[in-house]
Protein backbone atom coordinates (compact mmCIF):
# COMPACT_ATOMS: atom_id res chain seq x y z
CA UNK A 1 0.00 0.00 0.00
CA UNK A 2 3.15 2.09 0.23
CA UNK A 3 4.33 4.87 -2.41
CA UNK A 4 7.57 4.19 -3.14
CA UNK A 5 9.80 6.92 -3.86
CA UNK A 6 10.78 7.05 -7.66
CA UNK A 7 6.88 6.39 -8.51
CA UNK A 8 6.71 9.52 -11.24
CA UNK A 9 4.88 12.35 -11.07
CA UNK A 10 0.91 11.64 -11.69
CA UNK A 11 -0.16 12.79 -14.84
CA UNK A 12 -4.00 13.00 -13.53
CA UNK A 13 -5.57 13.30 -10.02
CA UNK A 14 -9.22 12.85 -8.63
CA UNK A 15 -10.03 14.26 -5.45
CA UNK A 16 -13.77 13.14 -4.86
CA UNK A 17 -15.71 14.60 -7.67
CA UNK A 18 -12.47 16.90 -8.38
CA UNK A 19 -10.37 16.14 -11.24
CA UNK A 20 -6.97 17.80 -11.60
CA UNK A 21 -4.05 17.26 -14.66
CA UNK A 22 -0.78 17.95 -14.99
CA UNK A 23 0.76 21.17 -13.06
CA UNK A 24 -2.64 21.48 -11.07
CA UNK A 25 -2.38 17.99 -9.59
CA UNK A 26 -1.60 18.15 -5.70
CA UNK A 27 0.98 16.80 -3.55
CA UNK A 28 -0.44 14.02 -1.38
CA UNK A 29 -4.17 13.44 -0.49
CA UNK A 30 -7.27 15.03 1.17
CA UNK A 31 -7.20 12.29 4.24
CA UNK A 32 -3.65 13.23 4.69
CA UNK A 33 -4.09 17.07 4.55
CA UNK A 34 -6.99 16.46 6.83
CA UNK A 35 -5.08 14.45 9.50
CA UNK A 36 -1.49 16.50 9.21
CA UNK A 37 -1.47 18.90 12.30
CA UNK A 38 0.89 20.56 11.12
CA UNK A 39 -0.10 23.94 9.02
CA UNK A 40 -1.49 26.82 9.24
CA UNK A 41 -5.28 27.86 10.23
CA UNK A 42 -6.01 29.97 6.83
CA UNK A 43 -7.54 26.92 6.07
CA UNK A 44 -10.87 27.81 7.64
CA UNK A 45 -11.05 31.01 5.15
CA UNK A 46 -11.21 28.99 2.10
CA UNK A 47 -14.23 29.01 -0.42
CA UNK A 48 -15.01 24.96 0.41
CA UNK A 49 -15.34 26.09 4.27
CA UNK A 50 -17.29 28.91 3.78
CA UNK A 51 -19.87 26.33 1.95
CA UNK A 52 -20.37 24.56 4.87
CA UNK A 53 -20.56 27.27 6.75
CA UNK A 54 -23.24 28.30 4.21
CA UNK A 55 -24.97 25.09 4.39
CA UNK A 56 -24.91 25.32 8.25
CA UNK A 57 -26.68 28.60 8.34
CA UNK A 58 -29.37 27.12 5.82
CA UNK A 59 -29.58 24.30 8.48
CA UNK A 60 -29.82 26.13 11.38
CA UNK A 61 -32.28 28.49 9.79
CA UNK A 62 -34.74 26.05 8.97
CA UNK A 63 -34.40 23.85 12.28
CA UNK A 64 -35.65 27.21 14.53
CA UNK A 65 -38.07 28.43 11.98
CA UNK A 66 -40.05 25.43 10.57
CA UNK A 67 -42.49 24.67 13.29
CA UNK A 68 -43.63 28.85 13.04
CA UNK A 69 -47.08 29.39 12.61
CA UNK A 70 -48.42 31.76 9.39
CA UNK A 71 -46.01 34.78 9.79
CA UNK A 72 -45.19 37.88 8.45
CA UNK A 73 -42.02 40.06 7.70
CA UNK A 74 -41.95 43.44 8.85
CA UNK A 75 -39.30 45.56 7.82
CA UNK A 76 -37.99 49.22 8.24
CA UNK A 77 -35.63 52.10 9.18
CA UNK A 78 -32.95 50.94 12.16
CA UNK A 79 -32.73 54.50 12.94
CA UNK A 80 -36.23 54.76 13.60
CA UNK A 81 -36.30 56.36 17.25
CA UNK A 82 -38.50 55.01 20.53
CA UNK A 83 -41.63 57.87 20.95
CA UNK A 84 -41.67 58.68 17.32
CA UNK A 85 -44.62 57.97 15.72
CA UNK A 86 -43.28 55.61 13.13
CA UNK A 87 -41.92 53.47 16.42
CA UNK A 88 -45.54 53.63 17.64
CA UNK A 89 -46.80 52.53 14.05
CA UNK A 90 -44.23 49.31 14.35
CA UNK A 91 -45.95 48.44 17.41
CA UNK A 92 -49.47 48.71 16.28
CA UNK A 93 -48.82 46.71 13.48
CA UNK A 94 -46.91 44.03 15.26
CA UNK A 95 -49.77 43.67 17.37
CA UNK A 96 -52.61 43.92 14.90
CA UNK A 97 -50.42 40.79 12.76
CA UNK A 98 -50.68 38.71 16.12
CA UNK A 99 -54.26 39.60 16.71
CA UNK A 100 -54.87 38.18 13.39
CA UNK A 101 -53.14 34.79 13.70
CA UNK A 102 -49.51 35.82 12.59
CA UNK A 103 -45.87 35.26 13.86
CA UNK A 104 -44.24 38.83 13.28
CA UNK A 105 -40.23 38.31 11.67
CA UNK A 106 -37.87 41.10 11.65
CA UNK A 107 -34.23 41.68 10.86
CA UNK A 108 -34.32 41.48 14.64
CA UNK A 109 -32.56 44.97 15.29
CA UNK A 110 -33.37 48.18 16.85
CA UNK A 111 -35.49 50.83 15.35
CA UNK A 112 -38.61 49.78 13.14
CA UNK A 113 -37.65 46.57 13.63
CA UNK A 114 -37.79 46.42 17.45
CA UNK A 115 -41.08 48.38 17.38
CA UNK A 116 -42.72 45.50 15.46
CA UNK A 117 -41.11 42.66 17.78
CA UNK A 118 -42.34 44.38 20.72
CA UNK A 119 -45.86 44.76 19.47
CA UNK A 120 -45.98 40.88 18.75
CA UNK A 121 -44.67 40.33 22.01
CA UNK A 122 -47.14 42.66 24.16
CA UNK A 123 -50.00 41.16 22.03
CA UNK A 124 -48.21 37.82 23.49
CA UNK A 125 -48.00 36.54 19.92
CA UNK A 126 -44.52 34.86 18.59
CA UNK A 127 -41.73 37.53 18.17
CA UNK A 128 -39.03 36.77 15.54
CA UNK A 129 -35.59 38.70 14.86
CA UNK A 130 -33.33 37.62 12.42
CA UNK A 131 -30.04 39.18 12.81
CA UNK A 132 -27.19 39.34 10.72
CA UNK A 133 -23.51 39.97 11.40
CA UNK A 134 -22.28 43.49 10.92
CA UNK A 135 -19.48 45.75 12.21
CA UNK A 136 -22.32 48.89 13.63
CA UNK A 137 -24.76 46.80 15.55
CA UNK A 138 -25.34 45.06 18.60
CA UNK A 139 -27.06 42.17 18.53
CA UNK A 140 -30.95 40.87 18.82
CA UNK A 141 -33.40 43.66 20.67
CA UNK A 142 -34.96 42.48 23.31
CA UNK A 143 -38.25 41.98 22.09
CA UNK A 144 -37.48 38.66 20.06
CA UNK A 145 -38.25 35.35 21.22
CA UNK A 146 -36.85 33.06 18.90
CA UNK A 147 -33.96 34.82 17.36
CA UNK A 148 -31.00 33.91 14.39
CA UNK A 149 -28.00 35.61 13.84
CA UNK A 150 -26.31 35.03 10.12
CA UNK A 151 -23.28 35.12 8.86
CA UNK A 152 -24.38 35.92 4.89
CA UNK A 153 -27.54 38.16 4.04
CA UNK A 154 -28.51 35.63 1.23
CA UNK A 155 -29.12 33.01 3.57
CA UNK A 156 -31.04 35.52 5.80
CA UNK A 157 -33.25 36.79 2.66
CA UNK A 158 -34.13 33.23 2.27
CA UNK A 159 -35.58 33.10 5.65
CA UNK A 160 -37.82 35.86 5.15
CA UNK A 161 -39.33 34.81 1.87
CA UNK A 162 -39.40 31.38 2.92
CA UNK A 163 -41.04 31.35 6.51
CA UNK A 164 -43.38 34.62 5.66
CA UNK A 165 -46.74 34.44 4.09
CA UNK A 166 -46.26 38.66 3.20
CA UNK A 167 -44.23 41.93 3.93
CA UNK A 168 -45.36 45.17 5.52
CA UNK A 169 -42.76 47.38 4.89
CA UNK A 170 -42.29 50.59 7.01
CA UNK A 171 -40.27 53.61 6.41
CA UNK A 172 -36.65 52.55 5.93
CA UNK A 173 -33.24 53.27 4.05
CA UNK A 174 -31.10 50.82 1.53
CA UNK A 175 -31.08 47.17 3.71
CA UNK A 176 -35.36 47.94 3.67
CA UNK A 177 -35.16 49.23 -0.34
CA UNK A 178 -32.75 45.83 -0.94
CA UNK A 179 -35.40 43.48 0.99
CA UNK A 180 -38.68 44.70 -0.71
CA UNK A 181 -37.01 45.02 -4.56
CA UNK A 182 -36.00 41.50 -3.96
CA UNK A 183 -39.46 40.63 -2.91
CA UNK A 184 -41.18 42.06 -6.09
CA UNK A 185 -38.60 40.60 -8.05
CA UNK A 186 -39.57 37.45 -5.95
CA UNK A 187 -42.76 37.82 -6.94
CA UNK A 188 -42.74 39.34 -10.51
CA UNK A 189 -40.88 36.50 -11.45
CA UNK A 190 -43.35 33.69 -10.16
CA UNK A 191 -40.88 32.54 -7.89
CA UNK A 192 -43.09 33.09 -5.37
CA UNK A 193 -46.86 33.01 -5.25
CA UNK A 194 -49.26 34.83 -3.10
CA UNK A 195 -47.06 37.00 -1.34
CA UNK A 196 -48.67 40.23 -0.38
CA UNK A 197 -46.10 43.18 -0.54
CA UNK A 198 -47.54 46.30 1.38
CA UNK A 199 -45.60 49.90 1.65
CA UNK A 200 -46.82 51.71 5.05
CA UNK A 201 -46.60 55.53 4.71
CA UNK A 202 -47.81 57.38 1.37
CA UNK A 203 -46.33 60.08 1.96
CA UNK A 204 -42.84 58.11 2.47
CA UNK A 205 -43.11 55.93 -0.49
CA UNK A 206 -45.01 58.32 -2.91
CA UNK A 207 -41.55 59.38 -4.59
CA UNK A 208 -40.90 56.10 -5.44
CA UNK A 209 -44.09 55.06 -6.63
CA UNK A 210 -44.34 57.99 -8.81
CA UNK A 211 -40.73 56.92 -9.89
CA UNK A 212 -41.34 53.35 -10.55
CA UNK A 213 -44.61 54.74 -12.77
CA UNK A 214 -43.12 57.66 -14.69
CA UNK A 215 -39.72 56.31 -15.71
CA UNK A 216 -39.43 53.01 -15.00
CA UNK A 217 -42.98 51.71 -16.32
CA UNK A 218 -43.13 54.78 -19.00
CA UNK A 219 -39.49 53.89 -20.54
CA UNK A 220 -40.94 50.06 -20.66
CA UNK A 221 -38.32 48.90 -17.91
CA UNK A 222 -41.34 47.35 -16.18
CA UNK A 223 -44.83 46.68 -17.34
CA UNK A 224 -47.81 48.93 -15.30
CA UNK A 225 -49.20 45.32 -14.18
CA UNK A 226 -46.06 45.10 -11.97
CA UNK A 227 -47.36 48.36 -9.47
CA UNK A 228 -50.16 45.89 -8.70
CA UNK A 229 -47.92 43.48 -6.58
CA UNK A 230 -47.52 45.78 -4.00
CA UNK A 231 -49.82 48.24 -1.90
CA UNK A 232 -49.44 51.63 -0.31
CA UNK A 233 -51.56 52.47 2.98
CA UNK A 234 -51.35 54.83 5.88
CA UNK A 235 -53.72 52.49 7.81
CA UNK A 236 -52.82 49.54 10.41
CA UNK A 237 -56.24 47.70 9.83
CA UNK A 238 -56.21 47.76 6.10
CA UNK A 239 -52.29 47.19 6.20
CA UNK A 240 -53.46 43.87 8.19
CA UNK A 241 -56.42 42.73 5.95
CA UNK A 242 -54.40 43.25 2.72
CA UNK A 243 -51.69 40.35 4.01
CA UNK A 244 -54.49 38.41 5.80
CA UNK A 245 -56.48 38.61 2.27
CA UNK A 246 -53.95 37.91 -0.13
CA UNK A 247 -52.79 35.14 2.22
CA UNK A 248 -55.90 33.24 2.13
CA UNK A 249 -55.47 33.55 6.14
Amino acid sequence: MGNPEGLRALEEQRLGPVLRRRDQVQPGTTDQRLLDTEGDSEWVHTDPWRVMRIQSEFVEGFGALAELPSAISVFGSARTGPGTPEYDTGVRIGKALVDAGFAVITGGGPGAMEAANKGAREAEGISVGLGIELPFEQGLNPHVDIGVNFRYFFVRKTMFVKYAQGFVVLPGGLGTLDELFEALTLVQTRKVTRFPIVLFGTEYWSGLVDWLQNTVVAQGKASAHDLLLFHVTDDVEEAVAMVTKETGH
